[in-house]
């Protein structure tokens, strides 16, 4: 029989579930501040999975996607280990910030330092208690600052395995990023356990359609990974498209932002995708898309300012394909319950 899981001092046995309250720097008021890991740790060996939210911590979409996942019955039955944290900042979390109490961004500064910063402390108790009992990883993420995000997939796809995970996540579109110094995504790299983060909905809302394909991605990277077993035949899934650039088209002017195109949508090079009109309709700024791809993020709040991001393309050169994957994606995760 495989041995425990030892984390924050709590050991989950084989078979065993457990909720464990992970210990974390207290508030001003002296009141005892945790960080809640929920476990499964399975009879049989196998991959152990972490899945995180809330590292910003008004992000709360993924919060929502850990919970309905940890009440699905086919969980229960897994092989290795999954490590679910819901609420990664919990500072954050209780302000309903995206930052910590110190003003800073937690996913700028792993892996962390035992003896730095109230945020650099927290990551380095993440790096030495989640991230060191795992093989793999999934970090959710969400849109932020009014800005909502299609689902996708931010992924080193130069990697054969992580490429492979990002495919079995199922969702439209795989976009090849950069890495940012400092972030969780750098810190797991350089352990080389294979990484993803989904990035989908706006900060402070629930998304239903992004929850849902949250959850279906998840499931279907641990059946690609052998943690469970799939429960049906899958209906044949047009490949991803992978996106190696982006870009954030920003406010030609200042006044009130009128979109033309959808999350999804494919947008060709040069044309109209919006206009910005000043609040007596005697002007308008038209907006075009300097290259051709999809839409993967853009502004909900329809009053800006010049030089403000409104939408973010991810580039595709042969957009015909765009619309038949984001149909079928749309009509498989609306039939998932």
């Amino acid at each position: 029989m495989r041995g425990p899981i030892l984390i924050a001092d709590s050991k989950v046995k084989p078979g065993q579930q457990a909720t464990i309250h992970m210990p974390v720097a207290r508030l001003y008021t002296h009141t005892e501040m945790t960080m809640p890991v929920h476990v499964i740790h399975g009879y049989q060996e196998g991959p152990r999975l972490f899945v995180s939210a809330a590292i910003h911590g008004d992000e709360i979409n993924g919060t929502e996607i850990i919970r309905r996942l940890m009440k699905l019955k086919k969980i229960k039955k897994l092989k290795g280990t999954l490590i679910a944290v819901p609420v990664v900042n919990v500072y954050g979390f209780l302000k309903q910030s995206r930052y910590s109490p110190d003003r800073r961004d937690l996913n700028r500064f792993f892996p962390g330092s035992e003896k730095g910063s109230l945020t650099s402390q927290l990551a380095d108790i993440f790096m030495d208690e989640i991230v060191a009992n795992s093989t793999h990883g999934i970090d959710l993420h969400a849109g932020s600052n009014h800005r909502t995000n299609f689902p996708q997939i931010r992924a080193n796809t130069e990697d054969a395995e992580v490429l492979r995970l990002a495919q079995a996540f199922r969702v439209p579109i795989i976009i090849n990023a950069n890495i940012r110094d400092g972030t969780l995504r750098q810190a797991v790299a350089e352990q080389n356990i294979p990484f993803l983060l989904y990035e989908a909905g706006e900060a402070l809302r629930f998304d239903e359609f992004a929850i849902r394909a949250g959850i279906r991605g998840i499931v279907s990277v641990m059946e690609t990974i052998g943690m469970l077993r799939s429960s049906r035949a899958r209906k044949a899934v047009i490949e991803p498209l992978i996106a190696v650039a982006t870009t954030w088209l920003r406010a030609p002017a200042s006044g009130i932002l009128h979109m033309n195109v959808p999350l999804g949508a494919k947008v060709a090079k040069n044309k109209k995708i919006g206009v910005i009109a000043d609040p007596f309709g005697a002007q308008e700024a038209v907006i075009e898309s300097p290259v051709s791809g999809m839409v993967i993020g853009r502004l909900n709040l329809p009053l800006v300012h010049q030089g403000d991001a409104v939408i973010h393309i991810a580039h595709i050169d042969h957009i015909a394909g765009i619309e038949p994957i984001v149909e079928d994606f749309r009509e498989d995760v609306i039939g998932t319950q």
